[in-house]
């Protein structure tokens, strides 16, 4: 008998054979020094023997979709009659359809991939210098005002250049994205009178001197991608305040195949990991 797990189950019949085979002298092709080839039972007309397919020198062979194991057992010379050998196979078929019994066991959720925390943002004024003519935006980004220069003293209709960045973050595929800007005469955010100046992270078309946003380079930045610039010219309020402070709610985003980082003029629809903060500065203006 061949079972499907690969055993091999002989029974040897002492009558089988006249004389009769002597049971005791049963071998086969090798056998096992820890008694695994033996017989596993037997009586004073039967022995049974029970090993795997690949034990006691069984041997494979593949032929026509079948894979063979044979053996050969053998007993001592008997008188009368000589040695007795017997060869005997076990075949399976090469490929066969079977019923797999499949129990799904369910696992707790995998940890989320991300989590709460601070991010940390800046916003600040550049005040480089176009020496040249005809000279880029960029240059105006070579140097900022430290936190000791503010307030900062601007004429009327001067550009002001702005300038927001994630801190401390690595990840290259973060986008910061400005989601609203505007300026207020005293440093509460929600102060009135305001002027708006991005709105949906687009300039504020109802301004007569639209804000303009600023491509960022590659050049001299490890992450473009986590700043944000734009250029507004100097105003005053009706009141003739002297102080103007500038604000900006910002979120990062995280593009995916279906969203998109980029700001739409009427609205913005992104996956965010953080929203509604704000960061201000302020400056003087001169008549």
């Amino acid at each position: 008998q061949c079972t499907r797990d690969g055993q091999i189950v002989l029974v040897v019949a002492r009558d089988a054979t006249m004389p009769r085979i002597s049971l005791d002298s049963i071998h086969m092709l090798e056998n096992d020094p820890s008694g695994h080839c033996a017989s596993v039972g037997s009586t004073a007309s039967f022995a049974i023997y029970q090993f795997t397919v690949g034990s006691c020198g069984t041997r494979m062979k593949e032929e026509s979709g079948f894979v063979i194991y044979e053996n050969m057992m053998s007993s001592v010379y008997e008188v009368g009659i000589g040695p007795i050998t017997l060869k005997f196979q076990c075949r399976y078929s090469g490929s066969a359809v079977e019923a797999l019994v499949v129990e799904v066991n369910t696992v707790p959720p995998p940890p989320p991939v991300s989590q709460n925390g601070p991010l940390r943002v800046e916003l600040r004024l550049a005040n480089g210098q176009c020496t040249t003519k005809g000279c880029s935006d960029e240059a105006m980004h070579t140097s900022y005002y430290s936190e000791a220069d503010y307030p900062v003293t601007k004429v009327l209709r001067e550009p002001v250049y702005v300038e927001v960045q994630i801190l401390e973050r690595t990840d290259p595929n973060l986008i910061l994205v400005l989601d609203h800007c505007w300026a207020t005469s005293n440093p509460e955010p929600m102060s009135l009178p305001q002027w708006e100046l991005l709105l949906n992270g687009c300039p504020y078309k109802d301004d007569h001197h639209l804000t303009t946003m600023l491509a960022v380079g590659h050049l001299g930045l490890q992450y473009p991608s986590h700043y944000k610039r734009f250029v507004v010219k100097m105003f005053t309020f009706v009141d003739q305040s002297s102080l103007i402070f500038i604000h900006c709610t910002m979120s990062v985003c995280h593009p995916s195949t279906t969203e998109s980082c980029e700001p739409s003029s009427t609205l913005l629809s992104v996956k965010l990991l953080i929203e509604n903060y704000y960061y201000s500065t302020n400056m003087h203006y001169y008549s």
